[in-house]
């Protein structure tokens, strides 16, 4: 599968300095009514707003995309709990000059502008962000959105019909891509016309991978931390609250997700097109292992050229990806293990056979698997 390339971040600008850290919901964990079976009968044929926004494209799939069952998945896509109204606020292009009391938060209150994009433009460092009387400020001119609790980058992306991964370049952000509630993201030219309806804003969003890694995980609240992962969840997490990755990759190195043959390599294909992991021919239901300990960043089936899809964010900027899978056993915020398996192979998605894709990331930028495997 041909995924964006990487796109150039600059230095993230966090709105807080030292936060304390919120607990996990008091209902995640805890004993929760049976689920109903993973199996819900046959695989379903019908598009997901995803599909539609890649036929919208004119790149429509040749064939049905099967679904898959997620476990304790929501009535909406973890990125759509919290719908974002496109209510952005135009800012002309000024000067303002600092007065006694004033501070960098409330300027950007009283422009409208944004506190990062208002500190790049003069130069001003985080996380003070130190302004003196008599300063002259450039007000940079742009469409300004507000961010609220709960919504993620993805959503405010498809609310405006521009790719989340020019967000991230217009506004500097770099990992962990957390965005926070009260603070003002720059919104660049949408590529769908202005006042489009919300329906065609939507489909001209395409989501991939580098998209859930950066856009991902909902805003925080005020002095609020993400929570941490739990090892065997009882609940799944809220969609609406954001989980807190490892820090440190473990020791051992990258284990081999399954064994079996690959099929497709890392790097360009045959007909110019770029596969940023490693396709892994094996037999039905294989167990999919976790190559590293690390935390489950998305399980889902959002991506419909991957089918069932597990990221996994490893500590040290690494992160894995595993498609293709035809049942998945772990949920978004839970602690796995290195070895752990985490689903079971398929051929879900635009896979050619049953197969894995396997993917390994450091920061956005995919690395050759097989240079990093060991058996």
């Amino acid at each position: 599968m041909a995924m964006r390339g990487a796109v150039v971040a600059a230095t993230a600008l966090m709105l807080g300095g030292c936060i304390p850290r919120m607990e996990p919901p008091t209902d995640y964990g805890r004993p929760a009514p049976p689920p109903p079976p993973l199996d819900h009968g046959p695989p379903t044929t019908d598009f997901t707003p995803h599909d539609e926004a890649v036929a919208a494209q004119g790149t429509a799939p040749t064939r049905p995309v099967t679904r898959v069952a997620v476990p304790g998945a929501a009535a909406r896509p973890l990125w759509e709990a919290r719908p974002v109204e496109a209510d952005a606020r135009s800012v002309e292009a000024s000067t303002y000059v600092v007065r006694p009391g004033d501070t960098l938060r409330g300027i950007a209150e009283r422009t409208g502008a944004g506190v990062d994009a208002i500190a790049r433009a003069n130069g001003i460092a985080a996380p003070a962000y130190v302004v003196r009387i008599g300063q002259r400020l450039t007000i940079p001119a742009g469409r300004y959105h507000l961010v609220r609790t709960g919504q993620t980058g993805i959503a405010i992306a498809r609310a405006y019909g521009v790719e989340w991964s020019r967000i991230v370049a217009a506004n500097g952000l770099e990992e962990p891509y957390v965005l926070r509630a009260g603070q003002r993201i720059l919104i660049p030219e949408a590529a769908v016309a202005p006042g489009s309806r919300a329906a065609e804003r939507a489909a001209a969003f395409r989501l991939d991978v580098d998209d859930i890694l950066t856009g991902g995980e909902p805003a925080l609240a005020k002095n609020a931390a993400p929570v941490r992962p739990v090892a065997r969840p009882k609940r799944p997490l809220p969609a609406t609250v954001p989980v807190a990755p490892p820090r440190q990759l473990a020791g051992g190195g990258f284990l081999w997700p399954v064994d079996g043959r690959v099929v497709r390599r890392f790097g360009p294909g045959r007909s110019g097109e770029r596969n940023d992991g490693i396709k892994i021919a094996v037999p039905l239901n294989t167990p999919i292992r976790a190559t590293s300990a690390g935390v489950v960043a998305y399980a889902g089936d959002g991506i419909a050229a991957l089918g069932g899809l597990i990221i996994i964010k490893h500590g040290d900027g690494w992160t894995s990806v595993y498609g293709h899978a035809a049942k998945l056993l772990v949920t978004r915020g839970q602690s796995v293990t290195r070895g752990q398996v985490i689903g079971l192979s398929g051929d879900t998605g635009f896979a050619d056979q049953p197969e894995l894709h396997f993917e390994l990331r450091k920061g956005r930028t995919p690395v050759d698997p097989q240079g990093q495997l060991r058996r």
